[in-house]
């Protein structure tokens, strides 16, 4: 939202927590204490350029995996994703950003840390992408070019195959089952959702060795340039024109281009830690969280997204729910915990396995394909829990909460509505029949 429009979100998320009390439809905010997951430790590995890893940003919060993981911060992400669910429609629900897909080279960590607090400015990944692609040659931007066209088809197939997932999620929690008397399946939501991350961890795969063939081929000149570009601190990154001309190339391959340079940078001058690192909001990407929280900074520039809305959002929407209803949200916190902890360690393996393109090695592209069907086998039960958790709060509102929900929602209607590829909307995406995602069998 503009700034206009977060002042008025969030004056409007005050009132409504204000009315919500006063309606005594909750007793009061949600009072958890943070508890830290342990989590394997990856040693102070130094990176190419021969720096440690950056320390947290000092200040209102510090951003690591533990922090990512913790019970506040997952429980206000997932009950933000309930808002934007049950508020959203299924155009919402695809829009996912695409530096999601493949997110090994430490480019989320890079965002969040930033010394400028400008990561989540739509301009961050412009600026540093146009900068390497500035330093690069003509023959190294054009393996980067091979390598979106050679992968073209199978990001868009990503975006694709998540379709019936979303539709299925949608339609059991509006009790549309295609089954009848069916339930959502649980080991078919697993099962689907491993064959998409081994199709996220192929691209990965093949991104991180034509990434590490050009990092290794830089001369001196360009790991000097590089060098004055700080991990962690836009402000040492000059404002440079895009170096790119998008009018020779498909705006697939355009996108793909401008995040393999911003993620070669990333992870370059990065660590096994800002590699392993996820956002909260980076599981269970399929109940319109993004929709809500991303969509309106599409095609604005210089726009920076609210780092404060999924915490305020959430808690908001918690508090108006009963103490029933908020049940089926809270206890998801302890129903991820072993899942959301080993998710951590897979994305450690897959990471380091990964680095070994940088160091001159060939990884082991079977065990990380192996890694990534198991990541995706978590995934989906995260996702699972989280649709039949929403599917009963939803179903059990009131026309009052309805209202409010929809004014705590606050869309601005010049924002773009989907369905989306990734972050460009469409028209009409052919989604494949549903069935086999339910069954008649209780799970």
């Amino acid at each position: 939202m503009p700034g206009l429009m977060l002042g008025r979100h969030l004056r409007n998320s005050r009132q409504l927590l204000i009315k919500v009390l006063n309606m005594k439809l909750a007793a009061s905010a949600l009072a958890i204490a943070l508890c830290v997951v342990t989590v394997p430790s990856f040693g102070q590995e130094r990176n190419p350029q021969g720096r440690p890893p950056p320390p947290r940003r000092e200040g209102s919060q510090r951003y690591s995996i533990e922090q990512a993981i913790s019970d506040r911060a997952q429980l206000h992400t997932i009950a933000f994703d309930g808002l934007a669910f049950l508020t959203g429609d299924f155009g919402y629900d695809t829009f996912l950003p695409p530096g999601k897909v493949s997110d090994y080279f430490g480019f989320q960590y890079m965002r969040d840390i930033d010394a400028k607090v400008g990561g989540h400015n739509t301009s961050f990944l412009t600026i540093i992408a146009s900068n390497m692609l500035r330093i690069l040659s003509e023959t190294q931007r054009a393996q980067l070019q091979a390598l979106a066209q050679s992968q073209e088809a199978d990001i868009r197939r990503f975006a694709e195959l998540r379709l019936p997932l979303i539709k299925a999620f949608r339609q059991n929690m509006e009790g549309k089952i295609p089954v009848p008397g069916g339930v959502l399946n649980q080991k078919a939501v697993q099962a689907y959702s491993a064959e998409l991350y081994v199709l996220d961890g192929l691209l990965a795969y093949d991104r991180a060795k034509v990434m590490a063939q050009v990092l290794l081929a830089l001369n001196a000149t360009q790991k000097e340039a590089i060098g004055g570009l700080k991990f962690g601190d836009s402000r040492t990154w000059p404002q440079v024109e895009e170096p790119l001309d998008k009018r020779s190339r498909s705006h697939e391959v355009n996108v793909a281009m401008m995040t393999y340079a911003s993620e070669m940078f990333s992870w370059y001058a990065g660590s096994l830690q800002a590699d392993t690192y996820f956002c909260p909001e980076r599981h269970g990407m399929y109940f319109g969280g993004f929709g809500m929280k991303t969509a309106p900074a599409m095609g604005k520039q210089n726009y920076a997204i609210s780092t404060s809305l999924t915490g305020d959002s959430g808690e908001a929407f918690l508090n108006l729910l009963t103490d029933v209803q908020r049940h089926h949200i809270t206890e998801l916190v302890d129903l991820q915990r072993r899942d959301l902890s080993e998710i951590v360690r897979l994305r450690g393996e897959i990471s380091s396995e990964l680095r070994r393109f940088l160091k001159g090695q060939t990884p082991d592209k079977a065990r990380v394909l192996a890694l990534s069907r198991r990541y995706g086998e978590l995934d989906g039960n995260l996702s699972y829990l989280y649709a039949n958790a929403f599917a009963k709060v939803g179903q059990s509102l009131s026309t009052d909460q309805k209202q409010v929900l929809a004014r705590l929602r606050d869309d601005n209607p010049e924002d773009p509505k989907g369905p989306f590829l990734y972050s460009t909307p469409i028209q009409n995406p052919a989604v494949p029949p549903t069935d086999k995602l339910f069954s008649t069998q209780r799970n």
